[in-house]
């Protein structure tokens, strides 16, 4: 039986709201939050709040890996970034946050890594395992001094073991238009890349590739299955295969301001079909869940979390 850790932050207009939150399901339907719903990781450095969270299971280690944009609207927005998207992009933090764990309930605490001194902003991380180079490969969206910045685009970096990164290179760009929020998975051999672009058309879109570097091209049926969805208004899709070999699929939406945000659920019994189809009755939440990703853990895992008094890790900034 699978269980499942979904990692995720809440759009809240204060700092705590830009922190790491878990929450865990028996089945990946109905979701229970941990701590009471209050945070379980906090950001120290950087911009002290992080955003759009990814996790990996090290396949040799054994370890757990958090990755998560440095940024804090709270704060940022008020101070250094002056209510400005643009200076985000320009001057926003270079590096990702980074935290590990051998059993998911004792953190390192956060570090940053820097990806490149080139870069805007480095939002957005997702992390995939390549099982024909026996590496990682880690994917985020930025935007790039050689265009002055103008368009965001996904950029990837490879690590074996987590400490040492290669030099990044473009992993999907479209000229002239904005793509972020990338998450890759692997189906029947094939690697399946999820983007938001910012045009023609402006949404979540799916793409298939025999290589996990691309080249990438569009499946027609999932615009289609996202048409019941307002264009323009949803980003940051992540997804997690069930243990009876569907899929699903998650799709923030952002369209309101505050908490009204989150996450909007499709099933699909398969990534190549790109037929997914809207199923919020099917799902719970406790909260609406923010730019986050889900990760299979065992019973004793659930257990040892469920466990776990969250309470000594409050804010202690």
């Amino acid at each position: 039986m699978k269980y499942y850790l979904f990692i995720h932050f809440r759009e809240t207009t204060t700092p705590d709201g830009e922190q790491v939150y878990f929450a865990l399901s028996r089945n990946g339907f109905h979701w229970e939050a941990l701590n009471s719903g209050r945070p379980v990781l906090w950001a120290y450095y950087g911009d002290r709040g992080v955003r759009d969270m990814t996790i990996i299971r090290d396949r040799r280690t054994g370890r757990f890996h958090i990755f998560a944009t440095d940024l804090s609207l709270s704060y940022g927005m008020r101070g250094k970034y002056a209510h400005s998207w643009d200076n985000i992009t320009r001057y926003g933090s270079k590096s990702l946050a980074h935290w590990q764990s051998d059993d998911l309930v004792n953190w390192t605490e956060e570090e940053l890594l820097p990806m490149g001194d080139d870069f805007g902003c480095v939002w957005a991380p997702d992390i995939i395992y390549d099982e024909e180079n026996g590496d990682y490969l880690l994917h985020w969206s930025s935007s790039h001094v050689s265009d002055d910045y103008r368009v965001k685009a996904i950029w990837y970096s490879r690590t074996k073991d987590f400490i040492h990164f290669s030099k990044p290179s473009v992993l999907y760009s479209v000229p002239g238009i904005d793509v972020i929020d990338s998450a890759m998975y692997r189906e029947n051999g094939k690697y399946y890349l999820f983007v938001k672009k910012s045009l023609y058309p402006k949404q979540v879109i799916e793409l298939v590739s025999d290589t996990i570097t691309g080249p990438f091209v569009p499946i027609p049926a999932f615009d289609t299955s996202l048409s019941v969805l307002e264009a323009g208004k949803h980003e940051a899709p992540t997804a997690v295969q069930l243990e009876d070999g569907r899929w699903c699929l998650f799709v923030d939406y952002y369209g309101v301001r505050g908490a009204g945000q989150g996450y909007i659920p499709f099933v699909a019994d398969s990534l190549a079909s790109g037929r997914f189809i809207l199923s919020d009755s099917q799902f719970s939440f406790p909260y609406r869940f923010k730019h986050g990703t889900i990760l299979p853990i065992t019973e004793e895992e659930y257990d040892r979390m469920k466990a776990r008094d969250w309470m000594d890790v409050e804010d202690k900034r």
